[in-house]
Formats: structure tokens, C-alpha cells, sequence
């Protein structure tokens, strides 16, 4: 029997190869990342690893056996004040596009990173262009907070990058918890 419906799990070392997959089309034919060659399936274990040992949520997307698409949360920035700050990244399968799971796979980060007591997630999206991304964030709550013009130069041409902000759990009305 196919089961067609979307699951969300934790990513495992597994999957890696179909993650590299993924995000190797974007960096060769997007704007989305600002990477130029695609990193291989060691350096992913790698960065992979890093989200795993910060306790970090970092999620896939399975249908049918096949991953659809992933999401993960970094550190925002590594100085102490930023403890309690995230980036976002989504990506989704270009097999996949239009099914929603972009929306499924960042509404589960969000829960994820809110049960970890985080405040705030940032959403760096390469092109100001890339109105899917946009579009995405905006409604998982997310609001525009600055353009950076021409930050970025891929595929012959000048990209901007769009930062978005969300609010997790208690957001900054409240002091966050010691850790």
C-alpha cells in the first residue's frame, strides 16, 4: 500500500543523500542560497551535526519513503545575546512543489523551536524576487523586517536578501528563561 500523506520526522544521517539532492538544485539553479557549489554529503553530515549537538530541531518531510522537502533551525548569530534567536531553512523538493509541505515543514519548526523556549526566528531569504519564500513565511506569522539591496552575486546578476522576524512562545514581552 502507498501511503501518499506527509510525515515529519527528525533527519538522520540516512537521509542526507536526498537533502544533498535537494539543496544541490537550488544552489545550481536558484537564487534562494547564496552558496555556488553544492556541498557534499560529508559537509552536510557536518553542519547536519552541529544543529544535532545545539539541540536544534532539524526536520524532513517523508512521503511514500521519498523526502519531499526539509527545515532546520541555526543559530541566529554565536554571541551569547543571541542565545535565544534562530534562523530558519526550508527547502522542499522541486518534485514536490505546490503541495503544501513548505507550510508543513515550517509550522513544525516553529512548534518545535517555541517547545524549546526560543523567542524569536529569522528568515534570511536570498532575492527579494523569491516571493514563494516570502510568501511562505508571511504566513507563518512572519513580518518584513529590512531589504539588504545587491548583497549577493549569483548566476550573473545582483540578489538581495530579505530578512523576516517571528515571534516564538512569549516573543520579548517577557525575559527568557536561564539556561
Amino acid at each position: 500500500m502507498v501511503n501518499l500523506t506527509p510525515h515529519i520526522r527528525p533527519a538522520v544521517v540516512a537521509d542526507l543523500p536526498e537533502i544533498q539532492i535537494i539543496y544541490a538544485h537550488y544552489v545550481l539553479n536558484g537564487l534562494a542560497s547564496f552558496e555556488l557549489t553544492p556541498p557534499d554529503i560529508t559537509e552536510l553530515e557536518n553542519r547536519w551535526q552541529v544543529i544535532c549537538h545545539n539541540n536544534l530541531p532539524y526536520l524532513v518531510v517523508e512521503i511514500d519513503g521519498q523526502i519531499g522537502g526539509y527545515a532546520y533551525a541555526s543559530s541566529f548569530r554565536p554571541r551569547p545575546a543571541y542565545n535565544n534567536t534562530v534562523e530558519d531553512s526550508v527547502y522542499v523538493s522541486p518534485d514536490f512543489l505546490g503541495q503544501g509541505l513548505g507550510h508543513l515543514l515550517l509550522t513544525a519548526l516553529i512548534e518545535a523551536c517555541t517547545a524549546l523556549g526560543l523567542r524569536q526566528m529569522i528568515a534570511v531569504i536570498g532575492d527579494s524576487q523569491n516571493h514563494a519564500s516570502i510568501n511562505l513565511h508571511t504566513k507563518c506569522g512572519f513580518t518584513q523586517v529590512g531589504v539588504m539591496p545587491s548583497t549577493g552575486y549569483k548566476l550573473d546578476q545582483w540578489v538581495d536578501t530579505v530578512l523576516m522576524q517571528r515571534p516564538l512562545g512569549d516573543g520579548d514581552t517577557t525575559p527568557p528563561k536561564e539556561k
